[in-house]
């Protein structure tokens, strides 16, 4: 649903009720209030997502010095960019005279960042190198006027970034997960591909989506034919238990199977995500792809296929699903309150040829149309909790536990701040 109707009535005070009212239902889906919304939305952008651990990007993506690329949230910009002495900068993409943008190509290569309204100029490291005729302004200092800069963290390859100087630091929840990420090597891996999918429905309704898999055996059932996680833990075990039984053996890899949740309400710090769980595939898969075998060399360190894959989770809106031969990131970014930017990036190993090691259609298929199928839902989904007769009912408790846990951390949060 692209357009809702604006409730002019709604305030903070009428938030405030609806999160306390929201509390008393643990375990229901949420109120529609909470998807249409305006105040809501704002509230969301101020105490979330402008204070929460996002990715941005990869590091392949800025190889050389004046490489940049910009990563946007909601109506913002921000400007990643490698500097002239080789660092990695997070820079707000305002010019610090009248907040023109001073990038508007979405990468490139630069010396510097030229203001187009003004001529401000701004080295790639985002201090200010010139300012036409401000000398005349008394006391006017350039080195007071850089461009902003975000907080920081590349950790495997992924640059991610947070917006809010007092932010909880990343460094220890990311440590936590490093010894099962570190065996696909992905700093030195290479983006086999990229898309972007524009889902028009509000950010919290594409994050549940991907978080359940209650929907999994009805609406995608290529996926469900190779992936263990639409089925109840009672029948999943077994395999799970098989799995683990042999990971180090057929991989090579130790420490592949631990087991991390610091998600939710039990992160470390707020914003600051981290989750990592291996689960097995059904007999005879070894990947994701269309007919679940392999279609790019094997991932770091790997030695073999042991017919699993692994979940992480990198801040409260990127995912990443992880098999012996490609990863598979999810990163979901809200553009306004009807409209979330889902974008969905593969990687492969890092010296894989595209043509001979790989095909680029192989290597997507699956998540491609396994995406499309999750963008009809969720716009039915959107319409449907929009309607005005629509009753929230109960989330499944374990199918849809991660729904439960995820919706519990957001109403936590929104009531500390209503």
């Amino acid at each position: 649903m692209k357009f809702i109707a604006t409730d002019v009535t709604d305030s903070k005070d009428t938030m405030k009720a609806m999160v306390a009212e929201q509390l008393k239902k643990k375990g229901f889906a949420i109120n529609p209030y909470f998807y249409r919304s305006h105040v809501t939305y704002q509230t969301e952008l101020e105490n979330i997502l402008f204070k929460s651990w996002l990715y941005a990007g990869h590091i392949s993506q800025i190889p050389n010095n004046g490489d940049y690329f910009l990563f946007e949230l909601a109506e913002d910009s921000i400007i990643i960019s490698r500097d002239q002495n080789g660092e990695v900068q997070a820079l707000m993409n305002i010019c610090r005279h009248r907040g023109a943008r001073v990038c508007e190509e979405h990468s490139g290569n630069r010396n510097t960042f030229v203001c187009p309204y003004h001529g401000w100029v701004y080295n790639t490291d985002g201090s200010l190198k010139m300012a036409r005729a401000m000398e005349m302004k008394e006391g006017f200092e350039p080195k007071d006027y850089g461009l902003k800069k975000a907080r920081l963290e590349v950790f495997e390859g992924m640059i991610l970034v947070n917006t809010d100087p007092d932010a909880a630091d990343f460094k220890a929840p990311l440590a936590t997960i490093k010894t099962p990420l570190a065996a696909y090597d992905l700093a030195n891996a290479k983006i086999a591909h990229s898309h972007t999918y524009r889902i028009n429905a509000n950010w919290k309704l594409a994050l549940e989506n991907y978080q359940e898999c209650y929907h999994c055996a009805t609406s995608h059932r290529q996926y469900a034919k190779m992936h263990t996680l639409k089925d109840l833990e009672v029948n999943s075990a077994p395999l799970n238990e098989a799995l683990h039984a042999r990971c180090e053996e057929m991989t090579g890899i130790a420490g592949l199977t631990e087991e991390v949740y610091l998600s939710n309400n039990e992160s470390i710090g707020f914003g600051t995500d981290v989750y990592h769980n291996r689960y097995a595939l059904y007999e005879g898969i070894v990947t994701g792809s269309k007919d679940g075998q392999p279609v790019a060399p094997l991932m770091g360190s790997f030695k073999g296929y042991d017919g699993g894959t692994a979940d992480f989770q990198f801040g409260p809106l990127c995912f990443m699903l992880n098999y012996p031969d490609h990863c598979v990131l999810y990163r979901f970014t809200p553009r306004s309150l009807t409209a979330t930017d889902l974008e969905i990036v593969w990687f492969v190993r890092g010296d894989a040829v595209e043509g001979k090691d790989y095909s680029k259609e192989d290597v997507t298929y699956l998540w491609h149309h396994t995406t499309q199928e999750d963008d009809y839902i969720i716009t039915r989904n959107s319409e449907g909790v929009n309607s005005h007769f629509f009753e929230p009912g109960p989330y499944h408790p374990e199918f849809e536990e991660p729904c439960i846990l995820f919706i519990e951390w957001y109403l936590t949060r929104m009531h500390q701040v209503a």
